[in-house]
Parts: structure tokens; sequence; C-alpha cells
């Protein structure tokens, strides 16, 4: 049995409830791999849980779904991972065991992906879910091809960059939505081909200006209540909405026949689970990812860092929508 040290929720609420204290960790059993963290991913589904949106199985429970670190012990079984190997791994959505938020943790083997040399820790902490999430959106949710006009909200956090970088290469005119102008200067690097302020612009009408009033083909929205009305209304007819993260507040009813009055418009609500449903699926998805990342395509921004000790100064930074790129923990 091992001692480490882990953040850990006792009761739902604010930043106040994260607790760091000492937990025991068991031999890793039959398919199971003993993971020490180097580093740690933080994402918007952390807040959630701890809030009680995305509810645990059981209380106390631990955050986080994302991290990488080296492999120190395999159970029975496991063939593909062994010990010293250098890993990262997401699991992906609140149905799925959380629980990154700590030194080290016993988790399934299968959600393992081993890393290449050419991607640092922090990076590999950071991009896994966030780009796994980019990875399915562009190539499934809605598939980008070249010269498609697309609207990617949130265009300075984590997945914003990504997709923003990607679609891009992937020849797509990208124009970002951004909360503030402090945010503007980011998504214009990352190759955005135009940024709106929300808040300050109406989102609908510049798009509208800027596509000579035809719309988008598609809109990533992981905004939700605030912006699900805007991106709608940015859709040019049969346009594809994407929305995949609910920020702002769960997105409101919609009767479905304005979809036909808006101009036979599609809508999904874009999932991780449900696209990394086997292993094979998610080292396919990866190693996509991987390329990207090795060859330039996207550039993985690590721009806040926070000690495990310090969770809840991070939560409050991300629901204060103070960061942009990435942050991790370190512990």
């Amino acid at each position: 049995m091992v001692t480490v040290k882990a953040i850990r929720v006792h009761d739902y609420g604010g930043p106040e409830v994260l607790r760091y204290e000492d937990v025991e960790l068991d031999a890793p059993g039959p398919g199971e791999a003993l993971v020490r963290h180097r580093a740690i991913g933080l994402n918007f589904a952390d807040i959630h849980t701890r809030a009680g949106r995305y509810p645990l199985p059981e209380l106390p429970g631990g955050l986080g779904g994302e991290g990488m670190g080296l492999v120190e012990a395999i159970g029975a079984g496991v063939r593909d991972i062994a010990v010293g190997d250098r890993v990262a791994y997401s699991s992906g959505g609140h149905a799925l065991p959380r629980g990154s938020y700590c030194e080290a943790r016993v988790m399934s083997a299968a959600l393992l992906i081993r890393l290449p040399e050419t991607i640092d820790d922090q990076s590999a902490a950071a991009m896994i879910t966030k780009g796994l999430t980019a990875q399915y959106l562009l190539r499934d949710a809605y598939k980008v091809a070249p010269g498609d006009p697309i609207l990617v909200h949130a265009a300075a956090g984590g997945v914003g960059s990504i997709l923003v970088q990607w679609a891009g290469h992937l020849g797509a005119r990208v124009i970002g939505v951004v909360g503030s102008d402090a945010k503007a200067r980011q998504p214009g690097e990352d190759g955005c081909t135009d940024i709106i302020v929300a808040g300050r612009e109406d989102i609908a009408a510049r798009v509208r200006s800027m596509t000579n009033g035809e719309g988008v083909a598609a809109v990533y929205d992981s905004v939700g209540r605030d912006t699900f009305r805007a991106s709608l209304e940015s859709l040019r007819p049969r346009g594809t909405l994407v929305s995949f993260g609910t920020a702002s507040g769960p997105v409101p009813p919609l009767d479905v026949s304005e979809l036909n009055t808006l101009g036979s418009l599609y809508i999904t609500s874009a999932a991780f689970h449900w696209h990394m449903r086997t292993r094979t699926e998610l080292l396919g998805r990866a190693a996509d990812l991987m390329d990207a990342v090795t060859t330039g395509v996207v550039r993985i921004r690590v721009n806040q860092h926070y000690r495990l000790a310090d969770a809840a100064r991070a939560h409050r930074d991300l629901e204060a929508r103070s960061t942009t790129g990435m942050s991790i923990l370190i512990p």
C-alpha cells in the first residue's frame, strides 16, 4: 500500500470544498497500472464535478480526468503497457472514473497512451482531453473541408486554440469568438482570419457581415446557454451546430421545427465517451493528435501552472475565465 497526496471533495460546492489530503493506494489489480504523475491536466468539467453537476459515484471522491506520468507497476493481464513507460491518459466524460488530482493513482491500463519523446511532460498532460476532443470534432462531428467558413467559440481556450490551428491547417476559414479584448491576440496568432468579442458585438450579425450574408458551415460551441441562439443564427442553410460544452450553463429547450425555419440546420451534441468506445479507436485518434503536435500543425499552449495543493486557486481562475490556452497542476 502507498500513501499519496490528492485533492478530494467531501461535499459539493465552490473551490473552498477542495481538500488536499492523504489517500492510500492498493497495488494494481488485473488490467490496472500504477501511474506516478508528473503533471495533471485541468478541464472545465472538473468544475462541474466539484459543483455536483457531474456527480461522483460516491463522496468523498477525487476530481480530474487527465494526466501524464511514469508507470511504476502493472497488474496481471496488462500486455501493451510496461513499467517505466511514459504515458498520458484521459478518462474523458464525467461518466468514467475521475481522480487525476493526485500524486499517483491506480487506474485501468486500457486508458493509457504511450508518449513519443518529442512531446514534453507538461504539453502531454494538458493536451490529451482537449486534443482528442478537437480531433473528433474536426474529423467526425463536423468534418471540416478546405474552404469551409467555421465559427469557434472560446477561441482562446484550450480546445479552442487547438481547433483554430488544426482547422486552419485543413483549409478552413476560421472566425473566432473571445470573451475580451485581452484574449483576442492569441487566436490571431493561431490563425483566425477574424475575431469577434462576445458581449460587445452581435455575434450572428458580425458573422453574416463577414460571409456576405450567408453564414458559416459549422459552429463549434463549448459555451452553451449564453451563445446557443447566436450559434444557430450564425449558420448558413444546412449548416451544423456542434455543441460540446456548457461553460455558461445548459442549452435551453429548442422546438425542433426552428431548425427548419432557420435553414434546415443540423445540430449535434458531441461527447468524448461516444468517440472513444474502444482502445483501438482511442489509439487511432491519439496517433492523429500526436502527429499534428509533433509536426507543428498544432502548438500546445500551457499558459498557467499551479501546484497540486493550489487546485482551489486554479478553479477560481477557470471559473472567472481569466485563463488562456491550457492549465496544469504540478504534483
